[in-house]
């Protein structure tokens, strides 16, 4: 069934309340079940996990996978085999709907944890209480959700924005309940196979998961002699390199550095081939060439020129080259150079943006009559009591938790409230958040004023980030329920239920995977960057954070020289972007995003970019059981992929805290 909407004239020229009542006489549902226990707690378990998994590629990528389709995949699924099993009544779709609020919600409030939290961390050595994590997660998240709401009446109810993200959730959930529901379970099925086998391949390749297997359950160190568990490695060159070691094979080199110093190495991560489908052949291949031209070029050059050494750390054992050394040392300010600059210019390029944004805090005409939504609308005075109140309590806590001075969080407010509205217009017109841009507005605005505290600049950019993104995910989370007449009030609900299950979820395993405790009970901030995960993210907010506080002065000046190369050519680049609209093949941000991330990922992650676009140009027909697999069955395929292995992934570091 077709859905109902406006038609454009309609928009231009009703009222906001006519278009209320329209809804609410042609679109809402009526009393649907929507927020009940089983799509609650089904919505907290599933938000969790997929928050879990969002977590774990965000510490090796600085990505920010959506959980949106796939959350609404798996719940129908989920549902549909209860239902066909007698187990439960089916789902209806504003259940479903709910789940997906739920779950979403989840998985957007991770996002500190892997960039400003982490920075924050890496640059003061110290480690954040778990429960002032939560608390200060929650308390912002939620003011996110009290500024969502006064908007919506106007971006959803009134303007009726596309929210293109949103409304193909919405899509997909009308196909699914009103006859696609054989294709429905179809993508479900793909999305489960692919996951047990990404899961079972990592399975394979995990020492604590083996090490399970063949001690605990088979008992083969008893009967067969191993001391240590056999697994696959996941580095594929390893072989070559054990063979070479024997046998006296070639080792490669550039400029008289072995490659493995440099990071080159070759592993299958089916994980990141999940992430490169997702991401696009574009966006995969200026990753991999920002890798590229880091490690096979810039890097030999800079090591050669001595501008990159072997260091000596505090307890004076010598730190030898390695990728992470070669980003700290020098690659670190080209890269972040490209992401900031790269991203400020899209940001500048869209000026419909700040038009759309201006004419959102201008405010329009109010409407006169009877508000026939008031008894299902998220009640206006909650978010003008709620967001003073819940901005008040959050900045005590940056003030208490983090050190940041009192002035400086309360004048970050305003600045955080009017990025808000940018942010949100541009998800609502291209699924976009320029948070990254944004936030480090604020990051050097709040760092010109004091310089000497990174927290005074890298907190309240967490806080822009977060409340910007939260609020603009909102509402894109918001538009597939207006669409199908969900209740808004029950929507809000939901999406503070899903930010307790990411919050709950999620802080006790980040301290599991980045801070996990040594053999006397103690955890160090040295622990959060490492081989496994790279932290990208939290790499760029610490570059920005460090170059604030040192200054220029501090860097070598072959840095200072890449970075002005880096900015002209971020500058190129993007306008090339704007001037070719959109069609020009590379992007300044993704370029930078492949100095800071480990080449092998980069590589993986363009692999599978290259899999699905060739495999789309070769079914190009609808209806065909290639295009059905391949082209619809993409994000699917790709999310098996992710959540597969970084489930078994977060499981494999679980058995090895337990095994000891």
């Amino acid at each position: 069934m077709a859905l109902i909407q406006l038609t454009e004239e309609q928009v231009r020229t009703w009222s906001r309340a006519q278009k209320d009542q329209w809804w609410f006489a042609t679109v809402f549902r009526g009393d649907m079940p929507q927020l009940t226990l089983r799509s609650g707690l089904t919505g907290f378990v599933l938000g969790g996990a997929l928050a879990a998994t969002g977590l774990y590629i965000a510490g090796k990528t600085g990505i920010t996978i959506g959980v949106g389709l796939t959350s609404v995949i798996l719940a129908f699924a989920i549902f549909r085999i209860m239902h066909g099993a007698g187990l439960a009544a089916d789902y209806t779709i504003l259940e479903n709907n709910c789940t997906q609020s739920i779950a979403t919600a989840a998985g957007y409030v991770v996002t500190p944890l892997t960039s400003s939290f982490a920075a924050y961390m890496l640059v003061t050595e110290r480690i954040v209480p778990w429960w002032q994590m939560v608390i200060w997660m929650i308390v912002i998240s939620v003011i996110g959700v009290l500024l969502a709401f006064p908007m919506k009446r106007r971006f959803i109810n009134d303007e009726q924005l596309p929210f293109p993200e949103g409304r193909a959730c919405g899509v997909v959930l009308d196909a699914l309940y009103t006859g696609a529901a054989t294709a429905g379970m179809f993508k479900a099925k793909l999305l489960g196979w692919t996951a047990v086998a990404a899961g079972t391949y990592q399975m394979i390749v995990s020492d604590g998961w083996m090490k399970l297997v063949q001690f605990k359950l088979l008992m083969m160190d008893r009967w067969a002699g191993l001391k240590e568990p056999w697994h696959f490695s996941e580095r594929l060159d390893a072989y070559y390199y054990a063979a070479a070691a024997k046998s006296g094979w070639w080792i490669p080199s550039i400029l008289g550095t072995d490659v493995r110093q440099l990071g080159l190495r070759l592993t299958l991560d089916v994980a990141m081939l999940g992430v490169g489908g997702l991401m696009g052949i574009a966006i995969a291949t200026s990753c991999l060439l920002g890798a590229f031209v880091n490690f096979a070029i810039l890097a030999p050059i800079m090591i050669s020129a001595g501008d990159i050494v072997p260091r000596v750390s505090a307890t004076g054992a010598v730190i030898p080259i390695n990728r992470a050394e070669i980003v700290n040392q020098w690659s670190l300010w080209w890269g972040v150079t490209m992401m900031v600059v790269g991203s400020l210019v899209s940001l500048a390029g869209r000026p419909e943006l700040f038009r759309s944004a201006w004419r959102s805090l201008k405010g329009g005409a109010k409407d006169k009559g009877t508000d026939v939504l008031a008894h299902i609308e998220l009640p206006l005075w909650m978010s003008w009591v709620g967001v003073p109140v819940f901005s008040a309590i959050g900045v005590w806590i940056t003030h208490e938790f983090f050190g940041v001075p009192w002035l400086l969080a309360l004048v970050s407010l305003p600045l955080i409230f009017v990025l808000t509205v940018i942010c949100t217009n541009s998800m609502a017109l291209t699924s976009w958040t320029p948070t990254g841009a944004l936030s480090k507005i604020t990051q050097f605005t709040m760092g010109a004023v004091d310089r000497a505290n990174p927290a005074s600049n890298l907190i309240p950019a967490g806080m822009t980030a977060e409340i910007s993104s939260n609020a603009a995910n909102l509402l894109s989370d918001i538009k597939p329920g207006y669409m199908l007449g969900a209740k808004p009030r029950q929507q809000a609900i939901g999406h503070v239920i899903g930010l307790f299950a990411g919050a709950l979820a999620c802080v006790p395993l980040y301290f599991l995977l980045f801070l996990p405790a040594d053999a006397n009970g103690v955890r160090s901030t040295a622990t959060i960057v490492s081989e496994q995960f790279a932290m990208p993210a939290a790499l760029q907010w610490k570059g920005v954070a460090d170059l604030i506080t040192k200054g220029l002065t501090s860097l070598a000046p072959s840095a200072i020289v890449s970075m002005v190369v880096a900015a002209a050519c971020a500058v190129a680049i993007e306008v090339a972007k704007i001037v070719t609209k959109g069609r020009f093949p590379l992007s300044a941000v993704s370029i930078g995003l492949g100095v800071v991330l480990p080449p092998e990922a980069t590589f993986a992650m363009w692999v599978g970019a290259m899999i699905f676009w060739w495999t789309k140009r070769r079914n190009p027909v609808p209806g065909t059981k290639g295009h059905d697999f391949w082209v619809e069955g993409c994000e699917p395929i790709c999310a098996g992929l992710i959540s597969g292995a970084a489930l078994v992934g977060i499981g494999n570091a679980i058995v090895n805290v337990l095994l000891g």
